[in-house]
């Protein structure tokens, strides 16, 4: 058994295929990691969401800010956007099914597996972490965030999760503010301040940060307990410069590569755009 995780899929369905096939991955006894941006981009959304869906018990998915955008779409709870690729997935017979398989998803994932370096932690999310939160907070607020997703009044919640407003995390914050942020700490960031202020309209590489501010993981305390596993960020190129921090978006839908990497000894495997 081995377990991998792999990059923004973002519809992007052949070379999904092409990837598993080329590193051998066996859904009867392995678990393929994916963090986030399942859809939207690339070609093939619909059948993405339907091999991952026909494979669900050897997946651990967690949403990343396209997977909800699609399901407030098909919720009627969201306008269509001209860089969305939806459409067929949006009029296919199985929408409905789809969106709801996946509004039941986690926004955090945390397991321990047995690696070339002994028992090792990994928490997996779509973009990232505030700077003070800890694993267990981590899962706590994502918990938060998956109830509203399942709750009867879910689309209340679709309805409102769109905005950069409040910028910062405060533990007093109540209501949709509260879940606002903590959505766009682990679906959006990419570079925040010591305090925690994101600034989420930046969205090139490590070298563009705004003055003032740095990437997440700068900032993060959680790796002496865990290894840290994120997409969201291409523009990264998968580079980090960090100990036990994975950017695993290595940007296919941006004509460059889909990466997957093996868990166990961190090999990283590529199939180019």
């Amino acid at each position: 058994m081995a377990n991998y995780v792999i990059g923004d899929i973002q519809g992007c369905y052949k070379p999904l295929r092409q990837l598993l096939k080329k590193v051998g991955f066996n859904a009867a006894k392995d678990k393929l990691w994916c963090v986030g941006d399942l859809i939207n981009r690339g070609p093939r959304s619909l059948d993405t969401l339907r091999f991952l869906q026909d494979m669900d018990s050897s997946t651990r998915i967690v949403l990343g800010n396209h997977d909800l955008h699609f399901i407030a779409i098909s919720e009627g709870c969201a306008p269509h956007r001209g860089k969305d690729t939806l459409e067929k997935l949006l009029n296919a017979r199985d929408c409905k099914s789809l969106s709801n398989w996946l509004r039941k998803k986690p926004l955090a994932h945390y397991d321990c597996v047995e690696t070339d370096r002994g028992l090792e932690n990994f928490l997996m999310v779509h973009a990232g972490i505030a700077p003070r939160w800890g694993v267990q907070k981590t899962l706590n607020l994502a918990a938060e965030v998956e109830y509203a997703l399942k709750d009867k009044d879910y689309k209340s919640f679709l309805k409102h999760m769109y905005g950069n407003t409040p910028d910062s995390w405060y533990d007093k914050l109540r209501g949709m503010d509260r879940l606002r942020v903590i959505t766009n700490h682990l679906t959006r960031i990419r570079f925040c301040d010591e305090l925690g202020r994101l600034r989420l309209n930046a969205k090139e590489g490590l070298g563009t940060a705004p003055h003032g501010f740095k990437p997440w993981f700068y900032y993060e305390k959680i790796t002496p307990k865990a290894t840290l596993l994120f997409g969201h960020w291409a523009a990264l190129d998968g580079k980090t410069c960090r100990k036990r921090v994975y950017a695993m978006d290595t940007g296919y839908v941006w004509g460059r590569e889909l990466s997957i990497m093996r868990l166990e000894d961190k090999k990283v495997s590529c199939i180019s755009a």
